[in-house]
């Protein structure tokens, strides 16, 4: 045999076994050492030009019957658009907003949230991946067919004879079982099944009854016959009780049996099945016996015609055959692998991008309750309640962070009397100034399903959290209407004495203070109480609200909180507190899932709102979340929130005012700062009020110059912000002591402050120290810091203009970013697209500083990041913008990654990733440019780091690659266009050039960085695989050669692993039949089997022809003769490709099979060349091998010799009568001299031919005289013939697949391979088929048993190598099957 390496000489070795000679690698490098022998690649066969082999064999691939295994359907991918579906009833964005937004990034985040779903939907998608994710799963059946083996009919016999025993030639049981009675009830229960004691017999006349007592004493009568004459079948009925089987009768009743365990019901439905079966032959017998008498009896009448018989018969064949046929199984169903649990391939469930919230808490608050009470309504007949208003502010506080966690909740709990006291004022003055920009958004809430009643009173809110543990509390602030000091107002409330005389009192003090100050509150108590147990969210239900404390008004900051809340588990701490006497009752649940009635914290409606008005809405209440990348997710809503807090204003040395002690706080939000400017109707308003107010009050501290506060504003901001927007504060000294002398003020201006929310084009957040002015001039926003920026401005100042007044903001806004990194990237753009002035040379500088961009901020705008940099890289003109752009994306998805957020990346690739349209201006694509982008990244020279990562993460810019074609094959209508027409050259080119630059950093850099390579192989292959979808399959093919030739025999096993993975995943592409052309490449009509040309070994051409299979059988014999596990790796991807063949409901048929089939063929020669390394014995003497062949004892001694089949013992021990008998030719009779030769020696039993003349050179010269040269290893790329033996799990698992093959083949391309196959293959096939006999033999339910009982192997005897009964079997092959079988320690299924 001549190899492919063809010209250099070079020598070979035989390996005899592994304790003999050093190991492999070991005699490889001496080899090449002494030699210098070099490793040969393996021949590289070009693939054939797919798309104009199709064109040119287009009239015989429409003229096959079996057309769809030879071309791709033509609806093969579709891009559909998914509405985006939101959880609230309309969109959260305002109808204005997108005519409002000027600035780029305000206009794209709008974008990312109107925008539909774009996804690639391939139809054929579930047929793209392993076997185990065909759309037909494969199961393991239930139950198995019964069958009796020879072997365990000794067994049967020594079982208990209880169970089963011989009597008067018939078969006779008994035993306990439970009987159901079916007909006689309307459903069938376990109470209805009673426990009685069976007996079988047997009566006279060969008929058996089933007879039931009520104990084991069977010589009474019985309680019950059940006559198995009339008995149909026996079956299996686990429906109402396990263990259960049903006997069907004639009258199409039943009897309903159960055994008390699996083992004693097969017992049974086997005895009475072959009862049954006996009677059957029985009555078939005497109706063929009684109808030949008559017919001699009876010479006078109408002869009998044999037809009736024959059809009985012919029925009773058919029923057998069909029934055998039904129960039989796919070859691979049973196979270990086919059930084996494997998740490694099995892809993500990609979802859309959606809300997602932490823990969420209902909180429900239903009363409270002061001790002191009475009648606020002059008719003392009305209910007694609290004598004046309170209000109720809950919120989450994080002491373990000191954070506040989440946006105040207003509850109004007073009844309804008590809050007419305060009916007379609003939230503030001026609360019906007309006409704010936020009107329109109002009216659209409340035209599209909010009643206006619905948010007015809220008592249960929805607080979610993302990271619980258990120092997270709910505190609730109490309030009440402004009176006079906190000490003074709260003391009727902690005495307990004369409480009628004392309510009178206060309901009348409160009285006159609702009427006059009822828009005005003060702090009056509060309290607290853990939500979770633990860190899993695990809710405390059983906590209860603490007492209620006292406020001190010097501890009123959220600080002070933490202060207070860290010692609230300290007893003795917190009994130093003053307590008011009240309770306040507040419950916490977990949110049920069908929750209705529900606003989101922006006062939308969610999907399921009812509506009826009646009851009030739940509102979710804004959660804080920690700006952490881990805790963030994609923005996917319209949300635009501004939250102020007031925290403390320094009055005491102010000489601008002659009174300024109990100081309110009036907040408002302006667009101008002239004079007639209005405030904006924006924020949120209390309970009890209307949804949005112009102007908001902070609690008032009686007395105090230098006040602290602790309220919070929510405000909702325009969409789109500029200079003008601004934070006016207005301080008011309030009169709480009416003055009947002088005319009655109420409040005072004393000051005020503005904030002008942006700076450098971004939302203020961080704390400010302003200064307070005296006058409030036109035009005061010139003036900032207390300095006066045109002299024209007279503004007096407050204490010489100190930042007297400190605020703090938070922003929780989807539209507006605070990052300066961001900001400064999405402006630059926009003035690209203003003007040309700005130049792309700068835009580098903005990109790399995207590098430093927060986490958290990253995520939340995911989706708008990526969309503007794919906009940046199809519009720049320059490649170091490119690749600077990509340079980001690899930022990006590698810190997703690390923050284990990459789900975030698949759902971007999958549903928002789309280019803009393409335009005249634009005719660069995503695919193009990215494809050159990562090229230039992966170049030697550049960043290792930035390679690295760009390695690692590639599935994502592969996936981009891939949908960006698919997208712009739809857009360009360039679908049904010839594939070599669909995209331009230049993309062809820089495919190719990505795969050349990207393999040496899988073949050469594996070391370095062994995850990064492993995961760009598993990338490459996938985005392979998918080009055969959309691209010139020629190409592709040419791809997987440029891959291919990038690896060596003898690589390390890691480089193999590489390699056989990246060819199963390419393998199982849902189109893998088609790509491979099952079709005879030749014309004219084949008359005869013998013309027919199907390759039997891997000639150039099948490998041509039928590249991927070719490929992949060529590959598999390459990997033969390496090692074990490298073996076993390219085993395992055949094997798997084949089990994907035998249940893949688009190939079920025969024909489709048996085509199937033709692909595989040449595994036959494969099997064939390593036919002496199929060791069926492990402990084998090699000298008994060679008895009669002295001649290759020297393939003992020597190392390097010619390569030949020294192993081939159970192939020499064939004899040619063999064959005879096979083929009809010669008699068994003849062959039992040679059958004889097979004999014992000691305890060890070898196989020696007496034909062994033929030795093995003599077959080498034969085979090469055959129809097709088989290829030895060389032609693979080895330089190394190994002979050491393949170990059970190899040769089982090639020879099912072997096996396989067989059974689909048709019988005109066997015939046609025994009739051209030389002899030598034709001794090499039937040895397999043999061998297989070996290997898959069944031993015995006893061996079976001590293989489970860990007691080993054990010799079998000669009945455990028979197949199932079938005793006429004679001949040669049976007789050889049972002296293979003496062997001791044979290996088989039964041990695996």
């Amino acid at each position: 045999m001549q190899g492919r390496a063809g010209k250099t000489p070079r020598k070979e070795m035989v390996i005899e076994s592994p304790q003999q000679y050093k190991s492999l690698a070991e005699i490889e490098a001496e080899v090449e050492a002494g030699s210098q022998v070099a490793t040969v690649k393996p021949k590289i066969i070009e693939p054939l030009d797919y798309e104009n082999v199709l064109l040119h064999w287009k009239t015989e691939i429409i003229s096959d019957v079996l057309r769809d295994m030879l071309q791709f359907p033509t609806d093969d991918f579709q891009i559909s658009a998914l509405q985006r579906q939101g959880r609230t009833l309309f969109s959260t964005v305002p109808e204005t907003a997108e005519k409002e937004a000027h600035s780029l990034f305000v206009r794209e985040c709008i974008k990312t949230y109107k925008s539909d779903w774009h996804v690639v939907n391939y139809k054929y998608e579930e047929y793209s991946g392993d076997f185990r994710q065909l759309p037909n799963k494969v199961l393991r059946p239930e139950k198995l067919s019964a069958h009796v083996f020879e072997v365990d009919e000794d067994v049967e016999k020594d079982e208990d004879t209880a169970s089963l025993r011989s009597q008067k030639g018939g078969v006779s049981k008994h035993g306990w079982l439970y009987k159901g009675n079916v007909n006689g009830a309307i459903t069938v229960t376990m109470r209805s099944f009673k426990r009685r004691y069976f007996h079988l017999a047997q009566l006279g006349d060969g008929s058996y009854n089933l007879n039931f007592y009520k104990d084991e004493n069977t010589s009474k009568d019985p309680k019950g016959t059940i006559f198995l004459d009339s008995c149909m079948g026996v079956v299996q009925n686990s429906k109402v009780r396990r263990f259960a089987f049903e006997l069907k009768m004639q009258d199409k009743s039943t009897f309903l049996l159960a055994a008390d365990s699996e083992a004693e019901m097969e017992e049974w439905i086997t005895t009475l099945n072959k009862i049954l079966h006996s009677s059957f032959e029985q009555a078939m017998q005497e109706k063929k016996n009684g109808d030949l008498n008559d017919a001699d009896d009876e010479h006078g009448k109408t002869e009998l015609s044999t037809g009736d018989f024959q059809e009985t018969f012919q029925t009773a064949r058919d029923i057998e055959s069909k029934m055998r046929s039904e129960a039989r199984l796919k070859l691979f169903t049973l196979d270990p692998d086919t059930q084996k649990l494997d998740f490694s391939a099995i892809e993500l469930n990609v979802q859309q991008f959606e809300e997602k919230f932490g823990k969420r808490v209902l909180v429900s608050c239903h009363d409270l309750l002061f001790n002191l009470q009475g009648c606020v309504a002059e008719n003392e007949e009305r209910p007694t309640t609290n004598v004046e208003p309170f209000y109720v502010i809950l919120s989450l506080f994080d002491v373990q962070n000191n954070r506040k966690i989440s946006a105040n909740f207003h509850v109004d709990l007073n009844h309804p009397l008590v809050r007419q006291m305060t009916s007379g004022h609003g939230s503030g003055p001026n609360q019906q100034i007309s006409g704010s920009w936020n009107d329109s958004v109002l009216e659209h809430r409340l035209a599209s399903g909010l009643p206006e009643g619905a948010v007015r009173y809220p008592k249960q809110g929805i607080f979610s959290v993302t990271c619980p543990h258990p120092e997270i509390f709910l505190v609730a602030r109490i309030e009440k209407v402004l009176q006079g000091g906190i000490t003074h107002c709260t003391e009727p409330y902690m005495k307990s004495s004369d409480s009628a005389k004392m309510a009178q009192k206060v309901l009348k003090n409160a009285k006159t203070a609702c009427g006059r100050l009822g828009q005005y509150r003060m702090p009056f108590g509060w309290a607290a109480r853990p939500v979770f147990k633990d860190a899993s969210g695990t809710l405390d239900k059983s906590a209860r609200f603490s007492a209620l404390y006292r406020q001190d008004s010097s501890k009123l900051s959220d600080e002070d909180m933490f202060k207070l809340l860290t010692d609230f588990r300290k007893p003795e701490k917190m009994a130093k507190l003053p307590v008011l006497l009240g309770n306040l009752d507040v419950t916490i649940d977990s949110v049920p899932p069908d929750l209705t009635n529900c606003v989101t914290s922006s006062y939308i409606p969610v999907g399921n709102f009812e509506g009826n008005g009646q009851s009030s809405a739940l509102l979710e209440v804004e959660e804080f979340v920690p700006c952490i990348a881990k805790c963030s997710q994609p923005f996917t809503i319209y949300k635009n929130h501004l939250y102020v807090y007031p925290k403390h204003l320094k009055y005491d040395g102010q000489k601008c005012f002659a009174k300024a002690r109990n100081i309110a706080v009036c907040i408002q939000f302006k667009d101008s700062d002239e004079d007639e400017a209005q405030p904006l109707k924006c924020i949120y308003g209390c309970p009890g009020g209307p949804l949005f107010t112009k102007q908001a009050y902070a609690a008032v501290l009686h007395h105090q110059q230098n006040p602290e506060f602790y309220d919070e504003i929510k405000i909702e901001l325009p969409t789109q912000l500029h200079e003008k927007h601004h934070l006016l504060f207005t301080f008011y000294h309030v009169s709480c002591d009416s003055n009947s002398k002088k005319k009655d003020v109420v409040e005072t201006p004393v000051g005020q402050v503005w904030l002008p929310l942006l700076k450098d084009g971004r939302v203020i957040t961080n704390e400010q120290q302003l200064p307070v002015a005296a006058n409030l001039p036109a035009g005061y926003l010139s003036s900032q810091d207390g300095v006066n920026k045109h002299s024209g401005l007279e503004i007096k100042w407050v204490d010489g203009g100190k930042p007297l007044f400190k605020v703090s903001t938070h922003l929780v806004s989807t539209v507006n970013t605070q990052d300066q990194h961001l900001h400064k990237f999405f402006h630059h753009c926009e003035s690209m697209e203003m003007s040309e002035q700005a130049s792309e040379g700068e835009l580098v500088k903005y990109l790399k500083s995207l590098h430093a961009m927060e986490g958290h901020v990253m995520v939340n705008f995911l989706p708008t990041i990526l969309n503007q940099l794919f906009c940046v890289l199809t519009r720049t003109t320059h490649e170091d913008v490119a690749v600077n752009v990509t340079r980001v994306m690899v930022h990006v998805v590698a810190q997703c990654h690390e923050e284990g957020l990459e789900h975030y990346l698949r759902s971007y690739v999958k549903f928002v990733l789309k280019q803009d349209p393409y335009s005249v201006t634009n005719v660069k694509t995503v695919h193009e440019e990215l494809a050159k982008a990562m090229t230039a990244i992966l170049k030697p020279s550049t960043d290792f780091l930035t390679s690295n990562k760009l390695l690692k993460h590639s599935w994502y810019f592969f996936e981009g690659l891939v949908k960006s074609m698919a997208h712009y094959l739809i857009e360009h209508g360039k679908v049904k266009v010839s594939r070599n027409q669909r995209f331009s050259a230049s993309y062809y080119h820089a495919v190719e050039t990505l795969v050349n630059m990207l393999m040496p950093h899988i073949t050469q850099k594996y070391k370095d960085n062994l995850d990064a390579a492993r995961n760009a192989n598993r990338s490459l292959a996938v985005f392979i695989k998918r080009c055969f979808t959309f691209m010139n399959r020629g190409f592709v093919f040419k791809q997987i050669n440029n891959y291919m030739n990038c690896f060596v025999p003898g690589d390390p096993k890691t480089l193999y692993e590489f390699k056989f993975e990246f060819l199963r995943e390419v393998c199982n592409h849902e189109h893998y039949v088609p790509l491979n052309l099952p079709m005879p490449f030749w014309k004219g009509r084949i008359q005869r089997f013998q013309d027919l040309q199907l390759d039997y070994s891997l000639t150039d051409d099948f490998c041509r022809n039928h590249f991927l299979v070719g490929l992949l059988l060529r590959e598999v014999g390459g990997a033969l003769q390496e090692s074990r596990e490298i073996r076993q790796i390219a085993i395992q991807v055949l094997k798997g490709l084949m089990i994907k063949h035998t249940f893949d409901d688009r190939y079920a048929s025969k024909s489709q099979q048996a085509r199937l089939a033709t692909l595989y063929l040449p595994l036959f020669g494969l099997l064939q060349e390593n036919v002496y390394r199929l060791d069926i014995k492990e402990s084998a003497p090699l000298d008994n091998c060679n008895v009669n062949n002295p001649r290759e004892d020297s393939l003992v001694q020597t190392s390097m010799v010619t390569p030949q089949k020294p192993g081939s013992c159970i192939e020499n021990a064939l004899h040619k009568d063999v064959f005879g008998v096979i083929s009809g030719t010669a008699s068994p009779q003849s062959s039992t001299t040679n059958a004889s030769s097979v004999h014992h020696a000691d305890s060890k039993g070898s196989l020696v031919s007496t034909d062994s003349g033929n030795s093995l050179l003599d077959k080498s010269s034969d085979r090469t005289n055959s129809l097709e040269k088989n290829p030895c290893a060389s032609a693979l790329g080895s330089t190394v013939l190994r002979s050491d033996k393949l170990d059970q799990d190899e040769i089982k698992n090639l020879f099912m697949c072997f096996l396989h093959i067989l059974k689909n083949m048709s019988e005109e391309a066997l015939f046609a391979y025994w009739s051209k196959a030389a002899s030598s293959e034709l001794m090499d096939f039937f040895t397999l088929i043999e061998v297989c006999l070996y290997q898959f033999r069944y031993m015995g339910k006893r061996f079976i048993a001590r293989i489970h009982e860990g007691a080993g192997p054990v010799g079998p005897d000669r009945k455990s190598l028979t197949l199932p009964v079938s005793r006429n079997r004679a001949g040669i092959l049976h007789a050889r099957l049972q002296q293979l079988g003496s062997l001791e320690n044979a290996h088989t299924f039964n041990n695996s």
